[in-house]
């Protein structure tokens, strides 16, 4: 049996859902990956990517930035072990593995649009923590492109990430401004803008600055 969420057929799925919340807090949520109907792992969230879910009783859209990704056991007893076989030797000879596995990931919060605001410059976007989480259950999608452009253009979304505690978060702000960059199809404008917020915000840090800096390949 392929649990440990009720699936639906792939068919009926939003191409843009990739998982369900499964722990969820003030500043971050945790979603498990929802599983393919054919033999193979979930579709990992890439580190630094964005993904959104919907506060229902508000209606606001949150969005959020990834930050860590595991693949585990369903079960905390049975660890996984080293096979020596190939990813289609596995389909083959042990399909059972990919029952027994499951891949979660974690999400900073970043922001918040409010319902019918968000069609006038921006108007109902928000770029500090929204008055709650989504709820447990919620389904959670990869942000569309256009959305994503849409919320950076203002950047205090950066402090935010350089604030999560238990994360990388230098390499995190640098790889959530690529993804950006590539989307606004090499906005330098924007990437300078970019480099200057964080310019200001680690004014007394320039190590960290310049480590930042150093992983945003224009």
């Amino acid at each position: 049996m392929r649990l440990p969420l009720p699936q639906f057929a792939t068919g009926d799925r939003h191409p843009h859902h990739i998982g369900e919340v499964i722990e969820t807090a003030t500043t971050e949520f945790l979603a498990q990956c929802l599983e393919p109907e054919d033999l193979s792992f979930p579709a990992m969230p890439p580190f630094g990517s964005w993904v959104c879910a919907t506060d229902e009783e508000s209606g606001n859209q949150i969005y959020a930035v990834v930050y860590y990704a595991t693949t585990m056991p369903i079960d905390s007893v049975h660890r996984a072990r080293a096979l020596g076989l190939s990813l289609q030797s596995l389909r083959e000879e042990q399909p059972q593995i990919f029952a027994m596995l499951r891949t979660e990931f974690r999400a900073a919060i970043v922001g918040f649009e409010q319902p019918e605001q968000s069609f006038n410059n921006n108007q109902g976007i928000y770029q500090y923590l929204p008055p709650r989480p989504p709820q447990i259950h919620q389904a959670v999608y990869r942000c569309p492109p256009e959305a994503i452009i849409k919320f950076t253009d203002k950047l205090d979304f950066l402090r935010t990430l350089l604030l999560i505690s238990g994360a990388p978060v230098e390499s995190l702000a640098a790889s959530a401004i690529r993804e950006v960059y590539q989307l606004r199809k090499a906005d330098r404008e924007w990437l300078i803008r970019a480099g200057r917020h964080l310019s200001v915000l680690l004014k007394d840090d320039y190590d960290r600055l310049r480590f930042i800096l150093s992983q945003i390949h224009p």
